[in-house]
């Protein structure tokens, strides 16, 4: 391939010797580059293998697949889990709670918001902190109020373990627990008590034989008065004035007992009922009144002193009401609406927070009417 063209070619069409030599090295290049060359030993031993493998079913599928298909595979992978990563970031920042914790310090989830409280077992030592400032309505009676958390009527009422006292058994302490929180359902929680009927249930728990105090709540229903009003141990409203709004009273407090004067036991409970009223001419206003009540009850040991077995004498009751008139005395409560003026007298006692059971009421004589700062 490296000799020259003879001297046959026409005149003038010869090449210089530098080209000729350029042209005949390329050339050989070429050939050299295109020539088919013979597999090394190796090389045919691999492909004799694979051929092996392929016929048997062996060779692993996809093994040709051609590399840009890999890379579309990928591509597809890492576009789905995109789209589901965005999505996440859609939900999470549309509602954080979603996520465990709280990662953004937004505080408290919705679901712990409205998470009961625990059973009250011990004395506040504060109020309630603040509530969102929500208004009250038909179907959110409770909104805006710390009674949100408290337990629903009488399961708010939790019965503290029964122990014998002295030489007074197990079993009657259980007795007089049992006796009380029935005392406490009946007067602040039966439906037909809260219309305003007589509390037949609370006179079925009270002992016969403490006339001074049967006989004068029995006077105080048929004839109210200043000074004996039925609202000081029973909670009613007027159904021509007042309805209660849902089914559901709030309740927190605690009950506690030790030895009694009476040779029995003494029990002591101090609740809190929230009540959630709209006006009966159909008003869809919602207000609360709250009420506290401490009560002080003993089951008598009959066989020292004379009791009616199985009956209660009550030792001592005061009460605490909150968004009530209190210049009204006609054996019902009177809440107050935002939207009218107050029908109470003008305020000659302090704002409290009703909610705040942290205070001391059991001196309180009811005397004075003051204001809430909260319902």
């Amino acid at each position: 391939m490296s000799a020259k063209p003879s001297g046959d070619q026409p005149p003038g069409s010869e090449l210089p010797d530098d080209v000729w030599e350029q042209f005949t090295r390329d050339t050989e290049r070429d050939i050299r580059t295109s020539a088919p060359k013979e597999p090394s030993a190796r090389a045919r031993m691999v492909t004799e293998r694979l051929r092996a493998q392929d016929a048997r079913g062996e060779v692993p599928p996809g093994w040709r697949t051609p590399s840009v298909r890999r890379e579309k595979g990928r591509r597809t992978l890492w576009t789905a889990v995109g789209v589901v990563v965005a999505v996440a970031v859609a939900l999470v920042a549309l509602k954080p709670s979603l996520l465990p914790g709280d990662p953004f310090g937004t505080g408290e989830s919705e679901a712990a918001e409205v998470r009961p409280l625990p059973a009250e077992s011990a004395p506040p030592t504060a109020a309630p902190g603040a509530s969102d400032p929500e208004t009250p309505t038909l179907d959110e009676p409770f909104a805006g109020s710390p009674a949100l958390r408290w337990a629903d009527g009488e399961d708010g009422i939790v019965l503290p373990e029964a122990k014998a006292v002295g030489a007074v058994p197990k079993d009657r302490v259980e007795q007089a627990l049992k006796l009380t929180k029935r005392l406490l359902v009946s007067a602040n929680l039966a439906p037909g008590t809260l219309r305003g009927e007589r509390p037949e249930a609370a006179f079925s728990v009270l002992d016969p034989k403490q006339p001074d105090l049967v006989g004068r709540l029995g006077a105080s229903l048929r004839s109210p008065s200043e000074k004996n009003d039925p609202v000081g141990l029973f909670s009613r409203f007027d159904p021509d004035e007042i309805r209660l709004v849902g089914d559901v009273v709030k309740t927190r407090g605690r009950m506690t007992f030790e030895k009694g004067a009476q040779g029995g036991v003494a029990v002591r409970a101090d609740y809190t009922f929230v009540y959630p009223v709209s006006r009966a001419d159909g008003s869809t206003e919602v207000t609360r009144t709250i009420v506290r009540r401490v009560l002080e009850t003993e089951l008598a040991d009959p066989a020292r002193y004379r009791v009616t077995p199985g009956r209660l004498l009550v030792m001592k009751y005061d009460q605490d009401i909150g968004n009530s008139s209190c210049s009204v005395h006609d054996g019902y409560l009177h809440p107050g609406f935002p939207s009218s003026a107050s029908a109470s007298a003008a305020p000659s006692g302090p704002a409290v927070d009703p909610y705040d059971r942290s205070r001391d009421i059991e001196n309180g004589d009811g005397a004075d009417c003051g204001t809430v700062t909260r319902t």
